[in-house]
């Protein structure tokens, strides 16, 4: 082993969890376009959006000016439960890749969750209790966003309806159940409990769900029923606002030991994990303090930075959200069955897409079968199973440590590691029996949801 004063794991004390979230957005010279009415397109404010989200995080939601959001004092309380979350110099991967590069991750699994996006969960449950509502509705990919939303309404006593995507209700029925244990209802998606469920599913029969199906049925149950309020796991500016306690930590352990990375990495779908690691590194570079290299990693059989447009589109394939200006697919987008783990959004992140359309961040598409190598690469050295969704940013972490051992370049790579995978085994078992392939959708499959785009005039 080499040998260095950094532990194998930097954790940080309950004294110094971070006291607020980091808005990215204060520091950005060229602000997230701003969300619009369907049917006026005109910007919506807070009356526009107040039957849909949670009053507190609409004020969230629209705030492009304020750095630092202070965090209530019972959201604290319940991160002390699993935060700070331990940064871990990943010395077995590094001695098995022969590499002088030094790899960091940020391990986000460490709660029954499993998975980083309980740091949103709480939040968005905290406000909603607030505010007197009954209970919430929200959609779940792979499982991870509605397993750590059926948690923290457990812990604060609210009604959690979960729509999820129905390759993975059927493919993850142990992820459905644990959302069970907790109290949620779990409807397959798209569903005949909605109106638009019925429309998608007459439209495409036989159809195996998508995030943005999901999301229609989940807003439309919140508008049609009084008391009750839409949360969204990623995507939305308020989630990596909440998420980027995971990069204010990452942060802080570094800089106890004086470390500074060369590149920083993370997997994406909606954004939300990647933003919140990456929020306060890209602060530093958009004031001029630092510079890095940041690299999203998103999945071949979905790619909306790397195929993807830049314009405004529906959040969701009902379309009954806002239009959002993002990277996209196009709304009517359905990845492939075969795709394995929750990265399933056609849509990118808007404060993620300006900020990859003002070239400050990289972005790389890989397929299936080389992620989940990579994952029992890392899971033989590091002795931990990652997510399909993590395991994307573990791929390039190797390959750019590897790029090193060529160079003989002694970068520092730090990457996100958003959770364990140990509910995604019937993945796992395919690629060990070898019947995972990859699907890349070909420029005609992506022609229709690209042709689906609203006309949005540029101002």
């Amino acid at each position: 082993m080499k040998n260095t004063n950094i532990p194998y794991k930097i954790y940080l004390s309950e004294d110094e969890l971070p006291k607020a979230w980091y808005n990215v957005r204060a520091d950005m010279k060229n602000k997230p376009a701003p969300l619009l009415n369907p049917g006026t397109l005109q910007p919506m404010g807070f009356e526009d959006l107040r039957p849909v989200f949670c009053d507190d995080l609409i004020r969230q939601e629209l705030d492009d000016d304020t750095p630092y959001f202070e965090i209530p004092a019972e959201i604290r309380s319940f991160y002390k439960m699993y935060r700070p979350s331990p940064l871990v110099r990943a010395y077995c991967l590094e001695e098995k890749l022969q590499t002088p590069a030094k790899i960091y991750y940020k391990f986000e699994g460490n709660n029954t969750s499993g998975s980083h996006k309980l740091n949103s969960a709480i939040a968005q449950a905290y406000y909603a209790k607030k505010q007197g509502l009954k209970g919430v509705t929200t959609e779940t990919g792979a499982g991870q966003w509605g397993t750590a939303l059926s948690m923290a309404c457990a812990y604060l006593g609210l009604d959690c309806k979960v729509f999820m995507v129905k390759c993975s209700y059927e493919q993850k029925p142990f992820r459905r159940e644990v959302m069970r244990t907790y109290g949620a209802s779990v409807t397959p998606s798209p569903s005949d409990t909605t109106n638009v469920g019925r429309k998608i599913l007459a439209e495409h029969p036989g159809t195996t769900g998508s995030l943005g199906c999901a999301i229609s049925e989940a807003v439309e149950a919140a508008t049609s029923v009084p008391g009750y309020r839409y949360v969204l796991g990623s995507v939305l500016n308020q989630v990596l606002l909440h998420q980027s306690v995971i990069g204010l930590e990452a942060k802080a352990a570094l800089d106890k030991y004086g470390v500074k990375p060369d590149m920083i990495i993370g997997c994406a779908g909606g954004g939300s994990n990647l933003g919140g690691l990456i929020s306060p590194f890209m602060g530093e570079k958009l004031r001029g303090e630092a510079d890095y290299e940041f690299i999203a990693v998103e999945p071949a059989s979905c790619p909306s930075f790397t195929r993807g447009k830049f314009a405004y589109d529906f959040c969701d394939t009902g379309m009954v959200c806002p239009l959002a200006k993002m990277y996209t697919l196009g709304s009517g987008f359905i990845p492939s069955a075969n795709h394995a783990g929750g990265l399933r959004y056609h849509g990118m992140s808007p404060i993620l897409s300006q900020l990859y359309h003002d070239g400050l961040m990289e972005a790389r598409s890989v397929e299936q079968t080389a992620v989940f190598a990579a994952a029992e690469q890392f899971a033989r050295c590091e002795g931990i199973l990652p997510a399909p969704e993590s395991s994307h940013a573990i791929r390039v972490a190797i390959d750019e440590a590897l790029k090193c051992r060529e160079t003989g370049e002694e970068k520092t790579i730090l990457f996100g590691l958003t959770g364990t995978g140990y509910f995604d085994m019937v993945a796992y078992e395919r690629f060990n029996d070898g019947t995972m392939t990859d699907h890349i959708p070909t420029d005609e499959e992506l022609a229709p949801g690209f042709a689906g785009l609203p006309n949005v005039p540029e101002k």
